[in-house]
């Protein structure tokens, strides 16, 4: 598979609007089918020699038998993206290849990654290659709505008694203007990520007429709920990943910020207060985060809500526990009569060693990317990798593409893009790491 049989197959697969639901009735089926069918026209190879079992309703995992299976892989994406929203330059579905940039919904999150790793695999495959170990490819259908496809892989891999060396999942990049000041690209490898815990508050009330209104109704109750929460974060700290994060983006530091950050461990109050002074993506580093996120109340303006809702997202950081979350919000919310329902809860990834197996990631980064700084760090966002967090130690989170800051803001926003250059790298990196595989 040469470089342009690679862009074209990202093209052909950005094309295709398998858009997520968590109603499974929303879904439009056909589009994962012909993802699929898609993958197999144009990785011919991976599909006839790896063993492929089918997950959920469309997810893959394939296993390419390697000379052991001492120490296995699981390389992982997802197929699934999220709606489209916002004014596009070019057509979300578009696939378009415009100023050097493939265009589209979905080319950073994650079917760059995903055609990265199939283009890689075909590469290897075309030339003889067999990895040092078993090299499984999980690749989900519905991550962006936490289904279950990522749990099915696991019980999977759990039956045949499959515990993988190392797992690596979509999440950091090699990073530019990833901090003020720093000049050179951060590759990024999430050691952890955040739990994610969603709740929705809920207030009942007798309604009528808005003519007649009584003191806190369900709506002002619930509006005093979220201002309470949007007034008392929890306590900050930072966590030894971002601690060591700094350290190495301290040596490209300006000079004023150097022994802030090369000593960060010896000032981590310091430093977890400028992380905070510096606005809310610094500062979500740095603890638990609440992001009200639905509202809802009366169907009219001239009707009292006989039932108010709130939606909160929780991101919970390293360290934080969702029953401690939980209790909180209760305590900071201080009403009976605000309801709190618990939609989803998961709690925050273990850490993952720096081990030998980051230390292959990193060298990895150090070798096809030789002006970046490879350096952990914990996720804000969650990924499928954290349900693989039950049966192997080290699950990183990192696509081996140049992101500008632009580009990273456009994930699950408008103008997605990935440099076509950037995506090739990306492609010889996956190959490269399996490549070094050890025996």
């Amino acid at each position: 598979m040469n470089d342009d049989a690679a862009v074209a197959a990202l093209q052909a697969v950005v094309r295709i609007p398998t858009v997520s639901d968590r109603d499974p009735d929303k879904v439009d089926t056909a589009a994962f089918d012909e993802l699929l069918a898609e993958m197999a026209r144009r990785f011919p190879l991976l599909h006839e020699k790896l063993e492929l079992t089918r997950v959920d309703t469309h997810g893959l995992l394939f296993r390419w038998a390697g000379q052991s299976s001492r120490k296995p892989v699981v390389l992982m994406a997802h197929l699934d993206v999220v709606p489209v929203e916002g004014e596009w330059q070019h057509p979300a579905f578009g696939g378009d290849l415009v100023d050097g940039s493939i265009w589209g919904r979905g080319t950073l999150d994650d079917k760059g990654s995903l055609v990265g790793i199939c283009a890689a695999v075909e590469r290897l495959l075309e030339a003889g290659f067999v990895p040092a170990q078993d090299v499984w490819l999980s690749f989900g259908c519905n991550e962006e709505v936490s289904g279950t496809a990522a749990v099915l892989a696991v019980e999977e891999l759990t039956r045949r008694g499959v515990q993988p060396w190392f797992v690596l999942d979509e999440g950091g990049a090699i990073a530019s203007e990833a901090f003020p000041g720093v000049a050179a690209p951060i590759g990024v490898i999430g050691v952890a990520e955040k739990g994610v815990t969603s709740v929705e508050l809920r207030v009942e009330g007798r309604g009528g007429h808005a003519s007649t209104p009584a003191r806190m109704g369900p709506t002002a109750r619930i509006a005093r709920a979220i201002t309470r929460i949007d007034r008392s974060p929890m306590v900050a700290s930072v966590p030894e990943p971002t601690v060591e994060l700094f350290r190495r983006m301290g040596r490209h530091a300006p000079l004023a910020l150097r022994p802030l950050m090369i000593n960060a461990g010896r000032m981590k109050p310091l430093l977890t207060k400028a992380l905070i002074a510096a606005g809310p993506e610094p500062a979500a580093m740095t603890r638990t985060t609440f992001a009200i996120t639905t509202l809802s109340g009366s169907p009219a303006l001239n009707v009292i809500a006989a039932t108010a809702k709130a939606g909160v997202n929780i991101r919970i950081m390293v360290g934080d526990t969702v029953a401690g979350v939980l209790e909180h919000v209760r305590k900071t919310i201080n009403d009976d009569q605000v309801h709190i329902d618990v939609v989803e809860q998961n709690e925050p990834s273990p850490i993952s060693p720096m081990d030998e197996a980051f230390a292959l990631v990193e060298s990895t980064i150090t070798e096809l990317f030789p002006d970046a700084v490879p350096a952990p760090y914990v996720m804000m966002a969650a990924t499928d990798s954290r349900f693989f967090t039950t049966i192997c130690p080290r699950v990183y989170r990192f696509a081996p593409f140049r992101m500008t800051k632009a580009q990273r803001e456009s994930i699950h926003s408008y103008d997605e893009h990935l440099g076509v250059d950037a995506f090739l790298d990306g492609v010889r990196w996956y190959r490269r790491l399996i490549e070094r595989l050890p025996a």
